[in-house]
């Protein structure tokens, strides 16, 4: 793989459904972020376009003006985020953002379109791009086995007339497009783990039947495109949230052959109950917010794992003792280790980051912290400032030689 490494962040951090309110926000702040980043290189976005604007920016010239505000300002897209679909600031999101999902037609068509915008916008120079995606669905919507396996297998059918669109991308521009899929606690894929079985007894075997029965493709052909195209978004705050190990994850998915499409650059909140658990969950409580779902995931003092699928649940559910460890899904500035009496999983990405350092195994960083909006008080500073301290603590940790 080459070595190349492309680093942005994604601008689902500003609000901004409809593409003249996004793009006047970023029109604002990419310039003030470039300036202190990357002032005399070409950086990188990732674009977030709600269902609304990616209808948008394809009417009016609005795509190709959008094309020449890239180029005067030396920047450019690698890669874009198509988990949220609708509504993410500023109104409650909760597990609505795994909606419509990947059952639903909305889902499909709103994927399709992102990657004819991805196809355009994409430098000339560059020869892969990829869309994160939800990990299929929320897994509490299905209410029987019978219903979650239905729902499995319908999104599974839904992700292959995606591939459909981006063999047909790779065969009329050279471009290597992917649909990355973000395992998250709660989603129907969970974990890497989840999403290796489901990439290997379900994708594999439905993607190869579908690609031999509708374009003739033999099975090893088959099998290629479907790695070239269906990757993994390594999103490091669900990984540590999981309680999963960087290189573990790693070693398993290069086994099974799966690539990691980008990484998302996150972190999760982290409470040692050890001791002073009272004082702890009470300063967490200031966490507990209306708009976005804060999963938690407590070890056992036998390590077994307890699963909330909220704050508020795990909040009401603790007992002294009854854990040693709350890690939970609230998007933490990635720049801070602590949080007064609170922990972040801050070393999981330094880990992360010096395992791709020692052995590539994606082209895309992608820093994705969104909460500003939703942090207590205290941890609140100005948007562009928050940024760049997040991209210059990455690019810090990228230079470090070890």
């Amino acid at each position: 793989m080459t070595k190349t490494v492309h680093l942005g962040y994604c601008s689902n951090i500003h609000p901004g459904e409809t593409w003249s309110d996004h793009v006047a926000i970023l029109q604002k702040s990419i310039p003030i972020v470039k300036a202190s980043v990357s002032p005399d290189a070409p950086m990188g976005i990732g674009l977030r376009l709600a269902n609304q604007a990616s209808l948008d920016i394809l009417e009016a010239g609005n795509l190709s003006a959008f094309q020449r505000w890239l180029s005067e300002n030396d920047c450019y897209v690698f890669t874009m985020n198509g988990f949220p679909y609708g509504g993410f600031h500023n109104v409650r999101v909760k597990d609505q953002v795994h909606a419509p999902d990947w059952t639903t037609p909305e889902r499909t068509a709103y994927t399709i379109r992102l990657f004819g915008i991805l196809a355009q916008l994409l430098p000339e120079h560059l020869s892969e791009g990829g869309i994160s995606t939800s990990p299929l669905s929320y897994r509490f919507w299905w209410k029987t086995p019978e219903a979650l396996e239905t729902a499995i297998q319908t999104a599974t059918q839904n992700l292959l007339l995606v591939l459909d669109e981006l063999i047909k991308i790779r065969r009329q521009t050279g471009k290597i497009l992917h649909l990355d899929i973000e395992p998250e606690p709660d989603g129907i894929l969970e974990n890497s783990d989840e999403f290796i079985q489901w990439y290997q007894n379900t994708l594999l075997p439905l993607g190869i039947k579908h690609l031999q029965e509708t374009q003739g493709i033999p099975p090893e052909e088959a099998t290629e495109h479907i790695l070239n195209h269906i990757q993994l978004c390594y999103d490091v705050c669900h990984v540590a949230v999981s309680y999963e190990e960087p290189k573990m994850v790693l070693d398993n998915l290069a086994k099974a052959g799966i690539r990691v499409g980008k990484i998302q650059i996150s972190s999760a909140l982290k409470v040692d109950l050890a001791e002073a658990a009272e004082q702890k969950i009470e300063a967490l409580r200031k966490f507990d917010e209306p708009t976005y779902l804060h999963q938690v995931v407590a070890r056992t003092p036998a390590g077994t794992l307890d699963k909330y699928p909220d704050l508020p649940e795990a909040l009401a559910a603790f007992s002294p003792g009854k854990h040693v460890e709350w890690r939970i899904h609230f998007h933490v500035p990635i720049f801070l280790a602590t949080y007064g009496m609170l922990e972040s999983t801050q070393a999981d990405i330094v880990d992360t980051l010096r395992l791709q350092q020692k052995t590539p195994f994606t082209q895309h960083l992608e820093a994705e912290t969104y909460t500003w909006g939703v942090l207590p008080t205290g941890a609140q500073v100005p948007l562009d400032e928050s940024i760049v301290r997040e991209m210059q603590w990455v690019k810090g940790i990228l230079k470090e030689k070890r």
